[in-house]
């Protein structure tokens, strides 16, 4: 029986998750054994380098899969290299059109381009895949040259796209047969298919390439144009036996995965959506101890998603310290610790005021005034929730708006009159920024936190 290999497309397919959504959908993923997790493209943005090291660095049983789509095999190594099993996915356009207006290449300069990017690539990673974008338009015998270019270059792996998706399952089938005739270096190499659902027949061309000899398939749990891992798997589990296949997923868990992934990306969707509740990441699990060195706190910070100066990494090791020795430190303490310690700055903005109404019967209201160099600014909004309007207000006074990583708040003392702490994580530019705020009121709490996250982001542009 064939093992069919399960690329799951997610983080490269669906863009407008936030950064812990797509932290959690790596990890649910690699619970459920997924064979190959491919990640974001690294086009430039820090916040994608940060994620792809994180999503490496938690990662223990898939393959992580970096694209390389624009040459740069340095950047996306640097990123990918903390997994325990790292791939470099070199990703070029085969097609005429997209060479000559996309790459701006012509044929002879593309494969000189394939060769050098996956000989680059094989220079720092083991495993290396190649995909021919656009695979179904190109010119057969430069689709052959392409392949057997890069396999002679060192890829183990090949992925043909089908990017247009105006074939029919038959077809695309045929497709796959006359490419394992035409190009005999796919003898030395795993095939894979990656389908598009255009015409809604993506797991069924996906199929076809099966039963002609493809060995691998690029799924998505959510976003679009690609075959649905449930419905993949689900085909596989009820008709490969007739074609001599099988997968290793276990369509329980898969379908259980599924659903909490998809209701990421419909959360993610809808209007004035506020704090969505998630399930606990894999930093939830984080446990420093005593023995903990500054190279291991340093790596908890980078798993958090903050990267630290010298000087503030030194800042926050010596309170870690201190803790460290009355009690263990876990994810929320150690964000405490870099909220308190790290990157701190004089204050641009300081609290004046603010009047929050909210009640089960109307809309939440805020109005928050803050001073500025001696000048009072004030913001005013609804939200969805108290918490969400006084944010809201905060981001129209200061006419920017920031994403919101991460919000906790923590009872610090007892009884009635308890003080709050909370804890907010703001996103600028591919950095994080913490802002702890304590008061009786917990709103005042978030409010204070959000500031303190604020005037770090401020003094940093400034």
């Amino acid at each position: 029986m064939r093992k069919i290999i399960i690329t799951e497309a997610t983080l490269s397919n669906a863009p407008k998750l936030s950064f812990r959504e797509k932290l959690e959908t790596a990890r649910l993923l690699d619970s459920i054994n997924t064979d190959i997790i491919e990640t974001v493209s690294l086009n430039g943005e820090k916040s994608d380098e940060i994620l792809v090291k994180t999503i490496a660095a938690q990662t223990s049983n898939a393959i992580v899969s970096c694209p390389v789509t624009d040459g740069n095999v340095d950047r996306a190594w640097k990123a990918v290299s903390p997994a325990k099993k790292p791939r470099l996915n070199v990703k070029m356009p085969v097609s005429v059109v997209n060479m000559e207006y996309a790459a701006h290449l012509k044929a002879p300069k593309m494969l000189e381009w394939i060769r050098a990017t996956v000989a680059a690539a094989k220079a720092k990673c083991a495993d290396v895949e190649f995909t021919a974008l656009d695979a179904t338009r190109a010119e057969d015998e430069f689709l052959a040259s392409a392949i057997t270019t890069a396999v002679e270059a060192g890829a183990q792996t090949v992925t043909v796209s089908d990017d247009e998706g105006t074939m029919l399952p038959g077809e695309f089938g045929q497709f796959i047969s006359n490419l394992k005739v035409n190009c005999a270096s796919l003898d030395n190499a795993v095939l894979g298919v990656c389908t598009s659902d255009r015409m809604s027949m993506a797991e069924a061309c996906a199929f076809e390439a099966i039963k002609a000899g493809a060995s691998q398939v690029t799924v998505r749990c959510a976003g679009k144009n690609m075959p649905a891992y449930g419905i993949f798997v689900d085909i596989i589990n009820t008709k490969g036996d007739s074609v001599g296949v099988c997968v290793g997923s276990d369509i329980t868990a898969l379908k259980r995965t599924s659903d909490i992934i998809n209701r990421f990306s419909e959360s993610s969707s809808a209007e004035n959506a506020a704090f969505p509740q998630l399930p606990q990441a894999e930093e939830s699990r984080l446990e420093l101890t005593a023995a903990s060195d500054i190279q291991t706190v340093s790596k908890a910070a980078v798993q958090l998603g903050y990267e630290l100066s010298a000087e503030d990494l030194a800042k926050v090791y010596e309170r870690f310290t201190g803790i460290a020795q009355k009690k263990n430190v876990d994810a929320r303490e150690l964000d405490a610790i870099i909220a308190t310690v790290a990157l701190q700055v004089p204050p641009t903005y300081t609290l004046s005021s603010y009047v929050v109404n909210s009640g089960n019967i109307i809309t939440a209201t805020a109005h928050v005034v803050l001073d500025k160099n001696g000048e009072k600014e004030q913001g005013v909004s609804v939200g969805n929730g108290p918490i969400d309007a006084a944010f809201m207000a905060i981001e129209k006074l200061i006419g920017h708006h920031y994403e919101l990583d991460d919000f906790s708040i923590q009872s610090v003392t007892g009884g009635h009159e308890a003080v709050g702490e909370a804890l907010v994580r703001l996103r600028d530019g591919g950095k994080l920024y913490s802002g702890r705020g304590i008061s009786t009121d917990i709103v005042g709490a978030a409010i204070r936190a959000y500031i303190n996250a604020l005037n770090k982001i401020v003094y940093r542009e400034n």
